[in-house]
C-alpha cells in the first residue's frame, strides 16, 4: 500500500475516533435525549469535522438566532456592537463632540451645537462645515455617515482636531475639541400650545425621561398650564420604570398602572405612590399605530383609570416583557418572559404566529388595507374583548394595542404623490438645509422672536421653485397643475417647521407643524369642552 493511502486512512480513522470520543464524552452520565447536549454535540462536530473551515462564533450566533426566530417577534439576539447602539438612546447620553448635524451631499453641516457642549465651548457655530477629523478628510470623499460618527465620537476627555469651513472666512479654521458626555433628550418638545394648555411630546422612554418630563411640567406650570396634551405618537417605548414613573405623576395613591405575568414569572403589580405632581387638570394622550410598549403602558393606565382621554388611532400592540440576558462576550439575548396587562386586565400584545415575523411586520399595511386607519367603522372587536374602565365603567377593548376614546382618521391625501417623491429623494430636506445655510444671518436678524416668525413668516417662492427645479432634474414632476397647487400648502408648512427647527429647536418645529395636525386639533377640542 502506498504512503498516500496510509496517510489518508490514518486521517479518516483519527477523525472517526475523535467523533466517537466526543459522543462518548457527552453520553457519559447524561441522557441521550438532552436537547442541550444534542445542540452542544452538533456544534462540536461541525466545528471539528466539517469539510470546510467554519467561523465558530458565527455558527453559535446563527444557532441562537435560529432558536429565537421560532419564538415571538420580540425575542432577539444582539451582538456586542448592537447592544451598545441600542442602549445609547435609552441611557440618556453618549460621548462625543456635541453637535446636531446633517449631510449636504458629502459634507457635514452643523445644524446646532449642543448647548454648553464641547463644540460650543470652543466656538463652533451653526452653519459650520466639518471637513476633516484629525487631519483625515471627511468631506468630498464619499465617507459614510456611520464612519464619520465613529471618528467624531470617543471616550470622554479625549481630544479631536477638527477642520472647519465657515462662510465668509477664507481660510480653514482649526479647533481642538475635548470630547464629553452628550445628553440624548427623549422629550422632543415642550411648549404652551394655547393659554392654559401645555404640550409635551415624548419620543422614547429612557433613563432620563422622567426627570426631563418633570422639568417640562415645571416649565409649563410656571407659564400657567392647567391642562396637558401628552403626545406619544411614534413613541416606540423603552424602559418600564420610566413609563411607571411618568404614569405616577398623573394618578392617585394605590392606582394600578400595569401588571406583568408569565409562565415562570409570577404576577407583579406596579401602583402609583401618590406623590404625582399633575394629579389634577385634564389630560389628552395622542397615539398612533407606532405608539408601542412603554408608551402603551402609560396610555393604558391613563385610560383605564379614567384619568384622561386617548385621541388618535389604535396603538401598535407590543405587550411582551423582555429580560436582557448578558452573554460573556458582551452580546445579549432579549428573551420574552411575560405579558403586560393594563389595570382593567387587557393584554396589550396583539396576536402573532410564532416564527412568522413577516406577517407581524405587515400588520400596519394590513390595517391600512382593511380601512382601520381611515374609518372608525372598519374597526371591529368581539364581545369577548370588552373590558371596563375602573372608575366610570366605560367600555374599552383588548385584543392588542390601545383603542383610543376619540378616533382621528389617517389623512392619506395630505401628501400628494409629487410631495412624497420629492421627500423620498431627500430633495426637500437638502434644499431646506441649503436655504437656511445661505440665509442664516438674514433669518436670525429678521426673526428674533419665534412668536413673530410663527405668525408672519412665509416660505419664499424662490425656495419652492428651487425644490421643483431639482425635482425636475431627477424626473420628479407633478402630473398636472392641480397636483402642484395641492402640494404647495403642506410642503410650505413642512419647510417652515424645518426652518424653525434649524433656527431654534424641536419645540418650535412641533409648534409650527401642530397647527395643521388633525390629531392636535381634536385634542384641543376635547380639552376645551
Amino acid at each position: 500500500m502506498c504512503m498516500n493511502s496510509v496517510h489518508k486512512y490514518a486521517s479518516l480513522a483519527a477523525l472517526w475516533l475523535f467523533a466517537l470520543s466526543v459522543s462518548a464524552q457527552f453520553r457519559m452520565g447524561h441522557s441521550d435525549e438532552s436537547p442541550q447536549r444534542k445542540l452542544h454535540f452538533a456544534e462540536v462536530a461541525i466545528t471539528n469535522l466539517y469539510v470546510d473551515k467554519v467561523d465558530e462564533e458565527k455558527l453559535v450566533e446563527d444557532a441562537i438566532r435560529g432558536m429565537l426566530d421560532k419564538l415571538d417577534p420580540h425575542s432577539s439576539y444582539l451582538t456586542p456592537k448592537e447592544v451598545e447602539q441600542s442602549n445609547e438612546p435609552l441611557n440618556g447620553n453618549f460621548e462625543g463632540i456635541g453637535v446636531q448635524f446633517n449631510m449636504i451631499e458629502d459634507t457635514l453641516l452643523v445644524i446646532q451645537p449642543v448647548t454648553n457642549g464641547p463644540s460650543e465651548k470652543v466656538g463652533i457655530i451653526a452653519g459650520d462645515r466639518i471637513v476633516s477629523v484629525n487631519d483625515t478628510a471627511i468631506a468630498g470623499v464619499k465617507m459614510s455617515k456611520e464612519e464619520i460618527m465613529k471618528r467624531l465620537r470617543g471616550p470622554k476627555g479625549t481630544k479631536v482636531n477638527l477642520g472647519i469651513v465657515r462662510q465668509g472666512i477664507k481660510d480653514q479654521l482649526k479647533f481642538t475639541v475635548v470630547r464629553d458626555k452628550i445628553p440624548v433628550k427623549s422629550v422632543d418638545a415642550t411648549y404652551m400650545i394655547r393659554p392654559g394648555i401645555g404640550f409635551i411630546r415624548i419620543g422614547s422612554f429612557g433613563a432620563t425621561t422622567h426627570q426631563e418630563f418633570l422639568e417640562s411640567l415645571d416649565q409649563l406650570r410656571r407659564q400657567g398650564m392647567e391642562h396637558l396634551i401628552l403626545d406619544l405618537q411614534e413613541n416606540g417605548g423603552g424602559y418600564l420604570k420610566a413609563a411607571v414613573d411618568i404614569a405616577e405623576e398623573f394618578l392617585q395613591k394605590g392606582d394600578l398602572i400595569v401588571y406583568t405575568e408569565g409562565r415562570k414569572v409570577p404576577r407583579t403589580e406596579y401602583t402609583a405612590n401618590g406623590d404625582g405632581v399633575f394629579r389634577q387638570g385634564k389630560i389628552v394622550v395622542l397615539v398612533d399605530g407606532y405608539t408601542a410598549s412603554a408608551a402603551e403602558i402609560v396610555t393604558g393606565a391613563i385610560q383605564d383609570q379614567d384619568r384622561g382621554i386617548v385621541v388618535g388611532r389604535r396603538t401598535f400592540g407590543k405587550g411582551l416583557v423582555q429580560r436582557p440576558i448578558d452573554l460573556p462576550d458582551g452580546s445579549m439575548i432579549r428573551l420574552t418572559i411575560a405579558h403586560y396587562y393594563t389595570p382593567s386586565g387587557r393584554c396589550i400584545q396583539k396576536p402573532y404566529k410564532k416564527g412568522d415575523i413577516r406577517d407581524y411586520a405587515m400588520d400596519m399595511v394590513n390595517r391600512l388595507k382593511s380601512g382601520e386607519l381611515t374609518n372608525v367603522d372598519s374597526v371591529h372587536f368581539a364581545d369577548s374583548l370588552k373590558y371596563e374602565t375602573l372608575r366610570k365603567h366605560r367600555t374599552v377593548y383588548g385584543g392588542g394595542g390601545i383603542m383610543p376614546d376619540e378616533f382621528v382618521p389617517l389623512d392619506t391625501t395630505i401628501y400628494t404623490r409629487f410631495h412624497r417623491e420629492l421627500a423620498a429623494k431627500s430633495i426637500v430636506i437638502q434644499q431646506n438645509l441649503r436655504y437656511v445655510d445661505n440665509h442664516r444671518k438674514e433669518l436670525q436678524n429678521r426673526w428674533t422672536s419665534f412668536a413673530d416668525f410663527k405668525e408672519n413668516y412665509e416660505i419664499p417662492k424662490s425656495l419652492l421653485d428651487t425644490i421643483f427645479a431639482e425635482g425636475e432634474k431627477q424626473n420628479i414632476k407633478p402630473k398636472d397643475e392641480a397636483e402642484l397647487q395641492k402640494t404647495i400648502p403642506y410642503l410650505s408648512l413642512q419647510l417652515k417647521a424645518l426652518i424653525a427647527r434649524d433656527l431654534w429647536d424641536m419645540s418650535e418645529y412641533f409648534s409650527v407643524f401642530n397647527e395643521q395636525s388633525e390629531m392636535v386639533k381634536k385634542a384641543l377640542e376635547v380639552i376645551q369642552q
